[in-house]
């Protein structure tokens, strides 16, 4: 069995408002850029299901990390008010642990990152 070395993940779910969902990408794309780039964290993804809510997988090296980038305060205060004025429902989150990881990553250029 391989052990995991993907760190802390959760997962955060949201139902959006009819034709927000343009803007909520853009706000959630903002936001998740700037927690990877200066709050420690992994990395996310943003997926829409077939049940209607909107899916976002972000993961962090520990939950120590993830707590202290959330209490620094908003790192955009704009994309954050943009993301919330998108949002119907926030459905509580679900916080992982990983106990094994075989998630093969797709090689991304420089351009694409």
């Amino acid at each position: 069995m391989k052990e995991s070395s993907a760190g802390f993940a959760a997962i955060y779910r949201w139902r959006l408002r009819p034709g927000m969902e343009d803007q909520f990408i853009k706000a959630w794309t903002r936001i998740s850029e700037l927690y990877l780039h200066q709050g420690g964290s992994l990395g996310s993804r943003l997926h829409r299901g077939h049940d209607g809510l909107w899916y976002s997988y972000a993961q962090w090296p520990d939950e120590a990390t993830r707590k202290n980038a959330f209490s620094a305060g908003a790192l955009d205060k704009e994309a954050g008010e943009l993301m919330r004025d998108s949002i119907a429902e926030s459905l509580p989150e679900i916080t992982l642990e990983p106990m094994v990881d075989l998630l093969v990553l797709p090689h991304r250029t420089k351009a694409e990152s």
